[in-house]
């Protein structure tokens, strides 16, 4: 097992790593549309947040040594499910077919009030 570490995303704020590899997969933790250089959310809406956490979710797997290609799952996170088609819209724009598997579902509130996180899970 390999810990995947990387400040092109946010640093972990909890008691988990950003990703793990272990057996030719990357499992990615949740990403939040935080700016790892500033800390702070992406501003703007739906579609910036979406933006800044598939951009953090690119970045760990960079350090894997892959990219958003290898995603075979992805799980998306909505604060609020009429976010869906707009952040769907940000989506489509880093990912290509074969597109990875996704299940996107609204949850009652997300980390630090976000609006999106997204999580993947990656194969070498």
């Amino acid at each position: 097992m390999k810990v995947i570490h990387t400040t092109q995303a946010p640093a972990a704020i909890g008691p988990y790593s950003q990703a793990i590899e272990v057996n030719g997969f990357v499992f990615a933790s949740g990403q939040l549309p935080i700016d790892p250089t500033t800390g702070e959310f992406a501003p703007g809406g739906i579609r910036e947040q979406t933006r800044q956490a598939l951009a953090n979710a690119s970045g760990i797997m960079k350090e894997a040594g892959i990219d958003l290609s290898h995603v075979v799952k992805t799980t998306v996170y909505l604060a609020d499910m009429a976010d869906f088609a707009a952040m769907n819209e940000v989506y489509a724009t880093f990912f290509s077919e074969p597109f990875p598997a996704r299940s996107a579902v609204a949850v009652k509130a997300l980390p630090k009030g976000a609006l999106v996180e997204v999580e993947c899970i990656a194969a070498k």
